[in-house]
């Protein structure tokens, strides 16, 4: 799934109509989901987060700040905080299936687009900075919204798109791309707010101030604070009291969760806070999290009990949840803090079903679902087998040699599951699309020219699901090999089962690809598809046989 997440502030927190206005163009749009707007009397301003798919979060900001621009005037704006323009900043962060190069390409058409469009100078930021001073929000927003007709007059401050013209209404506006920021607290065994910031300062980057064996400050030459760095990088925390549950916290600001995870500062916290004769209870998360932070954390805890990471999803949250005490202060629900699990659908799926739900549809006289998806099913279950095998031989006496081995293999195997089944609701999906378009009219000409385009691209569609679950299930049968080979004995029946399911999965894939592309009239495109089918048919034909042969001779046993 590829996601990203957009959170403009807009200079406006206090007339709800404008800012609902805003708020309506974000969610008009197709393949978003708007998550929180956060007004600001005081500040007068509004923080709205939302996310969605690349293309759909780069129109629904632009949507955004055409209607800001409409409804907000600058000329008389008040507020506690900095601020240049009508939409004050716009950072995109990735989230998941994109990368921080795919957020920078993001703010650069956007802020071209608004440049062009809307006439605001646009400058970027952070990640999508074109010069170095330019990176950090502050030193650009810096002499705020009444300093910007003098500072668009200093040919170092040129926006980065648009002419450098003082816009009176709107303003100036900054984009980038950025890092998730998790906000999280760490819960202590004590009201004192001081013990909790001491762990604070061990802490975050920025570390405390260096003293003397007196107890002053020591400061350079110049007179500034001469500064002990703390521990972790992109870590920003403090200490405080919360009186709502009575207990003192550090408060934590990951700004870059892969740079320091979270449960790395987690069990440094435990550490520092048993010196100092304090217990951790537990933590909290403020907002939402990255899907893949809480794996992290999961995959960590197991391996420190010497078990394998390579269990479903599902599983290595609930591992997360437990042993980072996310349950502490109140419940942690993962359909609310996952940041993906807010977009996942919610309507009835086919894996959602039992077998016996599943099969029975299946039996029925509907066209969907069908061999395609019962071809990936099939896919899923041999991946899923292969992990099994792999978790059954990781930790086991006499196969300490094959330890990394059978512990990548279960990850990768948990990954390819995922993906596979993800595919027995996406083959059935496509498969309908096709459906639809033959269902199009066709009365006057433009309809019937209309009708086999639709054909055409519903067509071609519903041919690449199959080929992904094609090259998947390769994946899978050269996965049931690997533990075929140097897997727990025990279960050498299944590897063998799982080389089996994950070939039928690629030939039932294969003979779908073939249907459909009896419908494709694009030559260039069967052309391709038709090569890469039968180079990933013969890999897998070449894998199975060789799982076979191995499992062939291990349960034969010597001849007598």
């Amino acid at each position: 799934m590829k996601l990203v997440e957009c959170v403009p502030n807009f200079s406006e927190g206090r007339d709800q109509e404008k800012i609902k206005a805003i708020s309506r163009e974000i969610e008009a749009v197709p393949g978003v989901r708007l998550l929180d707007v956060d007004p600001g009397a005081s500040t007068n301003r509004t923080v709205v987060t939302f996310i969605g798919t690349p293309d759909a979060v780069k129109e629904a900001a632009f949507r955004a700040i055409a209607r800001a621009a409409e409804v907000i005037d600058m000329r008389g704006h008040k507020g506690a905080h900095s601020r240049i323009g009508a939409t004050d900043v716009c950072p995109f962060v990735p989230v998941s299936g994109v990368t921080m190069a795919d957020c920078v390409r993001l703010a650069g058409e956007l802020g071209a687009r608004v440049a062009d469009e809307l006439g605001i100078p646009v400058y970027l930021y952070e990640a999508a900075a074109r010069k170095p001073e330019r990176r950090n929000l502050a030193v650009v927003r810096a002499g705020e919204y009444e300093g910007l007709p003098e500072k668009l007059k200093d040919p170092r401050w040129a926006p980065d798109f648009g002419k450098a013209v003082f816009n009176p209404k709107s303003g100036a506006t900054v984009i980038g791309a950025r890092e998730f920021l998790i906000a999280y607290n760490i819960n202590l065994n004590t009201r004192d707010r001081k013990l909790a910031h001491e762990i604070a300062l061990s802490l975050r980057e920025s570390g405390r101030a260096r003293r003397d064996k007196d107890g002053n400050v020591v400061k350079d030459a110049r007179g500034n604070r001469v500064k002990v760095p703390g521990k972790f990088k992109e870590v920003k925390s403090v200490g405080w009291y919360v009186e709502d549950y009575g207990v003192a916290q550090i408060s934590v600001n990951f700004t870059n969760y892969n740079v320091t995870p979270v449960h790395v500062v987690f069990d440094e916290a435990v550490r520092l806070a048993g010196k100092l004769g304090l217990r951790v209870t537990g933590s909290e998360l403020v907002g939402l999290i990255p899907k893949e932070a809480l794996l992290m954390a999961g995959r960590y805890y197991l391996e420190k009990q010497a078990k394998s990471p390579g269990v479903p999803e599902e599983e290595l949250i609930r591992t997360a949840v437990r042993s980072l005490g996310l349950n502490d202060v109140a419940p942690f629900e993962p359909d609310k803090k996952i940041i993906e699990y807010q977009f996942r659908d919610k309507s009835p799926a086919l894996v959602g079903m039992t077998l016996r739900e599943f099969t029975n549809e299946l039996s029925m006289d509907s066209p969907a679902p069908g061999g395609g998806s019962v071809a990936a099913l099939c896919g899923s279950l041999s991946a899923a087998l292969s992990a099994m095998v792999a978790n059954l031989t990781v930790g086991k006496k006499g196969y300490e040699r094959v330890h990394d081995d059978m512990v990548a293999t279960a990850v990768r195997a948990q990954a390819l599951k995922d993906g596979l089944l993800e595919a027995v609701d996406r083959d059935t999906r496509v498969f309908n699309k096709v459906m639809d378009a033959f269902r199009l009219p066709k009365t006057t000409p433009e309809q019937a020219l209309e009708k086999e385009r639709a054909v055409e691209e519903a067509t071609k569609e519903a041919t690449l699901v199959p080929l992904e679950v094609l090259e998947k299930a390769g994946e899978a049968v050269a996965l049931a090999r690997i533990v075929a080979a140097k897997g727990n004995k025990n279960s050498m029946s299944d590897a063998g089962v799982a080389g089996l399911a994950g070939h039928a999965a690629g030939e039932g894939a294969y003979y779908n690809i073939l249907i459909n592309m009896a419908g494709i009239k694009d030559p260039k495109f069967t052309g391709q598809v038709r090569r890469r089918a039968e180079s990933l048919r013969k890999a897998l034909d070449k894998e199975g046989k060789a799982v076979r042969d191995i499992i062939v001779k291990s349960l034969a046993g010597p001849k007598a």
